[in-house]
């Protein structure tokens, strides 16, 4: 199962220089956006999810110049523990506030954290989606507008091929084609970039 999106190898050895800014900033935006919506997704606020992330990144930015790599370890795993521990260490902390009477039992155990495993699943399935919508801007910007077109009304909109040919006024084995090509295309994107990161 995909955790976390893998960091190539030359970005990580650059996000390691302190002079290397832009490669810092390929590296946030790789993984801003799967740790803010995992904690979103468990409940935080806004600007709590945003603190998260702010302390995920800062613990990472003081941490990675001495992390190495041990034999069989990969970084996104090592990466994925820090995020896993800081969201459950934020749910442990978040005060519990005294109930005002009718079922405050039942809000307490709404409130408590997550298992670990449930924690870790719900990162894993934010780091798939953030790569498959890393290939998916890649791929619409490598296809014409009605290739893409085709595909995202049947793929994503959930219409018929026969349906999207009539809006696309084009033939139905047109829209099969060109659904097929940018599917391919997604599946080799996606093995690329995890191809080509440690």
């Amino acid at each position: 199962m995909t955790e976390f999106p893998e960091t190539r190898s030359n970005l990580l050895a650059q996000v390691r220089s302190p002079d290397e800014r832009e490669a810092w900033e390929e590296f946030v935006l790789t993984y801003q956006p799967v740790i803010y919506r995992m904690a979103r997704r468990r409940g935080m606020q806004d600007s709590d999810a945003q603190d998260l992330v702010q302390t995920v990144l800062m613990r990472v930015a003081g941490a990675i110049e001495s992390w190495e790599k041990a034999p069989g370890v990969r970084f996104r795993h090592w990466l994925r523990r820090v995020a896993k521990n800081a969201i459950l260490s934020a749910f442990s902390r978040k005060p519990n506030d005294p109930a005002l009477g009718g079922s405050g039992i039942q809000q307490l155990m709404d409130e408590q954290p997550a298992e670990a495993t449930e924690v870790e699943h719900e990162l894993a399935l934010e780091s798939q989606r953030e790569q498959f919508l890393r290939a998916a801007v890649m791929v619409q910007s490598d296809v014409n507008a009605e290739t893409w077109r085709a595909f995202e009304l049947t793929v994503i909109d959930g219409e018929s091929c026969e349906s999207a040919a009539k809006i696309l006024e084009k033939s139905v084995g047109a829209v099969y084609a060109a659904r097929s090509r940018v599917m391919r295309r997604l599946r080799n994107k996606v093995q690329e970039l995890g191809q080509g990161e440690s």
